[in-house]
């Protein structure tokens, strides 16, 4: 169920982004930025081009485990609201006294599943992509050459809807900045979001400890599949 509290409520700082999860974030920003320039340049840089990608899918595995299992507010539950209050949240959309929300909003909750969702066709596919010169995914081999090119074709094409949604995502943090005057992106950096006094609990924080094992685990399985 999507918590709202009311903005005109005295408020406190409060600890809302576990460590792993702006972790993730920043790393996950750092690696795609790192594989659209490696797959610009080419060549050599392929190499390095494929190291981002099975980094990325190691991110993304941990993601998806630390959304079912992690702290409160970085879990599933806690922001894909249903189509009823996404409807009800963009009809308050411009209103600079809208409720503020501790996990992510109703639209962004859904903007954060579209991207994991792109960024895991990206890495999938990148894993069994051709580009019939020098390069090929680790798992190329194991399909059709037929297969494989209509994965590449997938992969390739599937670049405009990240940047689509890049884009998208940067627009939304910049309009909350400067038109809602709610600074989105130092919650994520610091994890401390400002809430009200009353309800401001955002919830367990789960220990670091479970955020490495799975981590661990993410990257076994990734070196596993590709090795």
């Amino acid at each position: 169920m999507q918590q709202e509290v009311s903005s005109s409520n005295i408020r406190k700082p409060v600890l809302v982004w576990d460590l792993p999860t702006r972790l993730f974030h920043w790393m996950l920003v750092a690696l795609v930025a790192a594989s659209f320039a490696t797959a610009k340049s080419g060549g050599n840089a392929m190499r390095y081009h494929m190291w981002c990608g099975s980094a990325i899918l190691a991110l993304l595995l941990f993601r998806i485990v630390w959304g079912f299992i992690g702290s409160r507010p970085s879990r599933f539950t806690s922001f894909l609201a249903g189509p009823t209050t996404v409807v009800r949240y963009a009809l308050t959309l411009f209103r600079r006294d809208s409720s503020h929300h501790r996990s992510h909003n109703p639209l962004g909750g859904w903007s954060v599943a579209a991207m994991l969702l792109a960024l895991l066709l990206q890495a999938g596919t990148g894993l069994f992509s051709d580009d019939d010169i020098a390069t090929a995914g680790p798992l190329a081999s194991s399909v059709s050459g037929d297969v494989s090119y209509r994965l590449t074709s997938i992969h390739l094409c599937n670049q405009e809807v990240i940047i689509a949604l890049v884009a998208l995502h940067l627009a939304a943090v910049l309009f909350h900045l400067v038109y809602k005057r709610e600074n989105l992106i130092t919650p994520m950096i610091t994890g401390i979001k400002q809430l009200p006094m009353e309800g401001s609990d955002a919830g367990f924080i789960k220990p670091a400890w479970w955020a490495a094992l799975v981590a661990v685990a993410s990257a076994v399985a990734v070196y596993c599949l590709v090795r």
